[in-house]
């Protein structure tokens, strides 16, 4: 029961607009006091600034600057024009544009948000200008955009690793089949939009423009190459190579390209810095709640309590999900993972669900609740963008949400699709 009355108490204080970071907190203090008394409330501080400081989690905030860097310069915009020469002349051609954009993106930054804001913000004026509707244009944007938390370097599968003690690596692996079937989902449903609404193609391919788009961008591309190549190939760890893909990023932007400034580094550390102060608190906050649960064993009770009524993994995985596609609906991604991973993992383990497998459920789910209402960071910001009403917004998205449901259920029900390759590289 402590652990529904935790929950309900943190729903309360979110429904009355405290901060969710600050709600955890709260709750954390408030469940420390009740059962060990005020002499263990001064060990909060301290609980708080080691959960932050992990090694693993310095990724978060430098893929996060690598992604305002690109966000700020001129690599999104030089992605963008190789997109369009591969893939613009395909009928619809400016949505598999923005589809292919927000692959490339994805590879190194690892945040939808950014995605969106730097891929949208480009392209959602873009498709606008050639006749598709602005809820269209918002909701194609914001659902390609969460491919970035599905495919490496995830930031999503940074936190889950860190929460869950696996391996930031073999989750980054798990992720790729997974992203590349939910890339292909979307530009397969695109087609069929584009075919039922007769969006327009954007001309027909032309070699010699590909190949001038490729010359144009090939220092962006570069960069993805470098951080997972060197992630894959064991040269450096995730946290190393998101420190890599910062002094690329400006390396290329600022010598290369030479359209990188003092002012527009000033704001991309200023936007990358705002963006890692609403993680890292979560993570800081949640720190309390997880010491809690950890000293207290309830996680463990909760688990033994589920296997009691069944033990069949299935009906749990069906359960998990239900869960997290809820919980997606009233909390950032990093609070989900930071709020329930901790207290599901025994369960997990004990119906012998892989982690790795489990993880990437938890992701792609998460991807789902990025797009839907009231929370949605990544649909208000591609609302935002393409001044749309996030409400019919949502409803043109219901086409998009459908693949990533069913990439949901296939990563669920069958895990030969995501672990097939970690199984591949490290062994099964």
């Amino acid at each position: 029961m402590t652990i529904l009355y935790m929950f309900l108490g943190l729903v309360l204080l979110i429904l009355i607009n405290v901060p969710v970071a600050i709600a955890l907190g709260l709750i954390g203090a408030a469940a420390t006091f009740a059962t060990y008394g005020v002499s263990a409330l001064p060990n909060i501080g301290m609980v708080m600034f080691d959960g932050a400081t992990s090694f693993p989690l310095i990724a978060i905030p430098l893929f996060i600057l690598a992604g305002a860097i690109m966000n700020a310069s001129s690599i999104s915009r030089r992605l963008i024009d190789l997109a369009s020469a591969m893939l613009g002349f395909i009928k619809g051609g400016l949505s598999m544009v923005t589809i292919g954009a927000s692959i490339f993106f994805a590879e190194i930054s690892g945040s939808a948000v950014a995605g969106v804001s730097a891929i949208g913000s480009i392209m959602i004026p873009a498709m606008k200008k050639k006749g598709y509707s602005k809820e269209y244009s918002a909701a194609l944007s914001s659902s390609a955009a969460s491919l970035a938390i599905i495919l490496p370097p995830s930031i999503p599968m940074i936190l889950y690793a860190v929460m869950s003690g696996e391996s930031v690596v073999k989750m980054f692996v798990a992720g790729i089949f997974p992203g590349i079937l939910g890339a292909l989902g979307l530009a397969a449903m695109c087609y069929y939009l584009a075919k039922k609404n007769n969006f327009p193609s954007e001309g027909t391919f032309q070699a010699s423009r590909l190949w001038e788009a490729f010359k144009g961008s090939i220092w962006a591309l570069s960069i993805p190459v470098i951080i997972l190549g060197g992630i894959f190939g064991g040269i450096v760890t995730a946290t190393e190579g998101a420190a890599l893909a910062v002094v690329v990023a400006i390396f290329i932007s600022a010598f290369i390209y030479r359209e990188f400034t003092f002012k527009t580094f000033y704001k991309a550390c200023l936007d990358a810095g705002i963006q890692t102060a609403v993680v890292m608190l979560l993570v800081a906050s949640s720190a309390v709640v997880g010491l809690y649960l950890t000293e207290t064993q309830l996680p463990q009770q909760l688990a033994s309590s589920i296997s009691e009524w069944t033990s069949n993994k299935y009906i749990i995985l069906a359960l998990l999900n239900v869960i997290f596609l809820i919980l997606g609906i009233f909390l950032h991604s990093a609070a989900a993972i930071i709020l329930v991973v901790p207290i599901v993992l025994p369960l997990i383990l004990a119906v012998g669900i892989d982690p790795i497998h489990f993880g990437l459920i938890v992701t792609l789910n998460l991807a789902i609740g990025q797009q839907t209402p009231p929370v949605a960071s990544v649909l208000i910001a591609s609302c935002s963008i393409a001044k749309s009403d996030i409400w019919a917004t949502s409803r043109t998205n219901l086409w998009f949400l459908g693949v990533l449901f069913a990439i949901l259920i296939m990563n669920t029900y069958v895990p030969a699709v995501a672990m097939s390759l970690v199984n591949f590289v490290y062994g099964s």
